[in-house]
């Protein structure tokens, strides 16, 4: 057990736990309901779980290559391809209208149990990157790219809502891809739906990811003092 002591090990060791409790849910529901729709929502965990993956081989990598090396430009390529896929599952909440099932509520704590597990997912990498770039970049640039990254998400998220094409369909078929899209990035006024989409789940991201960089950082800002604290009270003692 001595190898699941550090923090890091610790955070992916809860990440699985809770990956487990929505599977968990997900196979009561289907029980219950003798039915396996949401079936897909365990297909889009797994999809929420590569940026992660991706994020933490590209940490292990710029420990010993720069970012323009290969290995780190493909994984950061990567990662941003597949990133979207965490964020897209908020969108899953619309499935609850879809079918009548035996109970709203439970169907309700499931779904959240996937969108928050895969959300964290999605966040976890980003603050992963986050941190490799306020190591080579000023904060604001830093900052920037990472608006940059949230807003290409959230285009991905109505790509694939709206239009149904898939992070696969990128590195498969990039030119179907731009084709469907042209004339919305040419016109984008003439889509007012994708423009809400895109700017309320932006709004959204960038202030949940907000509370969420100022939240650790406030952990690691507690973290030194006691440590402080501590080192302190030793020299006290002794």
């Amino acid at each position: 057990m001595a190898r699941w002591r550090s923090p890091r090990d610790q955070y992916i060791l809860a990440l699985g736990f809770s990956t487990l409790v929505s599977v968990g849910l997900f196979a009561y529901g289907a029980w219950r309901n003798n039915s396996l729709e949401f079936n897909y929502l365990i297909w889009n965990l797994f999809l929420a779980w590569l940026p992660l993956i991706f994020a933490v081989r590209l940490v292990s990598v710029l420990r010993r290559k720069l970012w323009s090396s290969w290995e780190a430009m493909g994984l950061s390529l990567l990662w941003l391809v597949f990133l979207p896929n965490s964020f897209y599952m908020i969108s899953d909440f619309i499935h609850l209208q879809d079918v009548q099932r035996v109970d709203l509520i439970y169907d309700t704590v499931m779904l959240t149990s996937f969108i928050y597990t895969g959300v964290t997912l999605g966040f976890s990498s980003l603050y992963l990157v986050h941190l490799q770039l306020r190591r080579r970049l000023s904060r604001v640039s830093a900052f920037l790219w990472i608006v940059f990254t949230l807003l290409v998400s959230c285009v991905a998220v109505y790509v694939g809502r709206d239009l149904r094409w898939n992070s696969w369909d990128i590195l498969t078929n990039p030119g179907g891809l731009l084709f469907d899209m042209s004339d919305r990035l040419l016109h984008p006024a003439q889509y007012p739906q994708m423009l809400i989409t895109i700017v309320s789940f932006f709004v959204l991201l960038i202030s949940m990811y907000g509370l969420l960089w100022r939240g650790a950082r406030l952990l690691r800002y507690a973290g030194r003092i006691d440590a402080e604290t501590a080192d302190t009270n030793n020299i006290i003692v002794k």
